[in-house]
């Protein structure tokens, strides 16, 4: 690999890498903004109205960031993968399009009617806002993840005379072999993600302070969400690799460190150091035949290594093996503290256990991580490939000088830290100021309680302000 190309996809993998956390963080806090307020009207208590505004101020700071991180996205793939828009320009640019026009326009377009609007338009049309705002990350997530997948298991194209891909049958082209389990995955982690940052924040609070009203709700409903997702997403998980084992096996043989075949059962490699030039795993960890088990539900199936597979289409083992076990060691660690919740609720000891409380102060930060870590799999497993068995990323790269690479990704680097360096630091401020009561917000508005109001009084008139025996206590 040339240094051009080399610096080229760790510019790609460096700018992505800050990109990704924000989407996944605003996707799950979307949701969960549109739930606080649902309770809210729902049952007029002031608590999900103040976390509401709580967590409104940081979603607004994370929604910004991952709209300017993503700018860049598109700005790479002209400057420093040319070659790759071009030939795959006809299928990825019109699901590109698709995101902007229906998930983009949508968040932007009800994102300030949900920052600002709660005065001018009343509770119900502000939660409608609320509403398409949470749908908006979702369809965004839908389409990127539709263009992710096509590049790992393209289907529904062919090859014109220019050798551009064109689609044939956009249905089979959004609707890859590995779309749905992509986006599945890529959702319920989004969810954990957010769940992790909200139990770690409200546990942070309890520990300075155990009789806070919201700090007990949002420590709750995070450890509930946490104790439904942890499983779902050990099972979606589990499907999405079969799925993997199906259409990219190279990449499975990667993250499992199978450089041999192992025709009477392959073992589970727990930890070892891949060694990618002598095609082995020295000092590995194993557990006989545990790998045929999770991958064909069958001790004694056999599994191809990549010594079937040409060395010139391996993935980089060492990078492979280790990311995809601090994602799985995430994922445990999440379902243990799953776990644990679910006993100290039933112990009625939920808001009260310094265990539980330092350990979810301690895994707030994990599902970004385990985010990145997934990322990581992902893409270098898919690798020397850009697009999965059709495209070499070698003959992807547009032809740049190594100067004026390491001139962009330092550039990149001095300011990412920078500037999402310090939106980052105030949102961590917000976090350690503990939700107020009457928490003030973007909006200037009190909120009413919904059961003491009539339809007309719902829907709101600009400018209108509720009567002293409306407004909530």
């Amino acid at each position: 690999m040339s240094d051009a190309l080399w610096l080229a996809r760790a510019q790609f993998g460096f700018t992505i890498a800050f990109h990704i956390v924000f989407p996944a963080f605003s996707i799950g806090l979307a949701s969960y903004l549109a739930v606080l307020e649902g309770l809210w009207l729902r049952t007029g208590r002031t608590v999900y109205r103040d976390l509401f505004q709580y967590w409104l101020k940081i979603f607004a700071l994370a929604f910004g960031a991952g709209v300017v991180s993503g700018l860049v996205m598109s700005y790479q793939f002209g400057s420093n993968w040319s070659v790759f828009a071009d030939k795959t320009g006809p299928v990825l640019g019109p699901l590109m399009a698709f995101e902007v026009m229906s998930a983009f326009f949508l968040e932007a377009g009800f994102l300030g009617v949900m920052l600002f609007g709660l005065d001018k338009v009343g509770p119900r049309l502000h939660y409608l806002a609320t509403l398409a705002v949470a749908l908006g990350t979702f369809v965004s997530a839908f389409w990127i993840l539709a263009v992710n997948s096509w590049m790992q298991t393209p289907a529904g194209a062919g090859i014109n005379a220019s050798g551009q891909y064109v689609p044939l049958d956009w249905w089979a082209v959004v609707f890859n072999p590995s779309f749905p389990y992509r986006l599945v995955h890529m959702v319920l982690a989004a969810y954990l993600t957010t769940a992790l940052v909200v139990g770690a924040v409200g546990a942070y609070h309890l520990l300075r302070d155990a009789s806070q009203p919201a700090a007990r709700t949002m420590f709750s409903m995070a450890m509930g969400m946490i104790t439904v997702v942890a499983p779902l997403q050990i099972v979606a998980g589990d499907a999405h690799g079969l799925n993997t084992l199906r259409y990219q096996p190279a990449k499975v043989m990667a993250m499992e460190g199978h450089y041999q075949s192992h025709p009477d059962g392959a073992p589970l490699i727990l930890f070892g150091l891949p060694d990618q030039a002598a095609g082995t795993v020295r000092a590995s960890i194993e557990i006989p035949k545990l790998s045929s088990l999770v991958l064909k539900h069958d001790p004694n199936a056999p599994l191809a290594g990549l010594d079937t597979v040409p060395r010139a289409d391996w993935p980089f083992v060492p990078v492979v093996f280790w990311s995809f076990r601090v994602m799985v060691g995430i994922g445990l660690a999440i379902l243990l503290l799953a776990c644990l919740s679910v006993a100290a609720r039933l112990r009625r000891t939920l808001y009260h256990s310094p265990v539980l409380l330092r350990l979810a102060l301690l895994m707030g930060p994990m599902g970004f991580v385990a985010v990145v870590a997934g990322w990581i799999t992902t893409e270098v497993g898919r690798q020397p490939y850009a697009v999965y068995g059709l495209l070499r990323t070698t003959a992807a790269a547009s032809p740049l000088e190594t100067p004026a690479l390491v001139a962009s990704l330092t550039a990149f680097a001095v300011v990412y830290f920078t500037v999402f360096g310090a939106g980052v630091f105030y949102i961590l401020r917000l976090m350690a100021k503990p939700p107020a009561v009457h928490e003030p917000g973007l909006t200037a508005h009190t909120p009413v309680r919904a059961a003491a109001m009539s339809p007309s009084t719902l829907i709101g008139t600009p400018g209108s302000v509720p009567s002293p025996q409306q407004v909530l206590p």
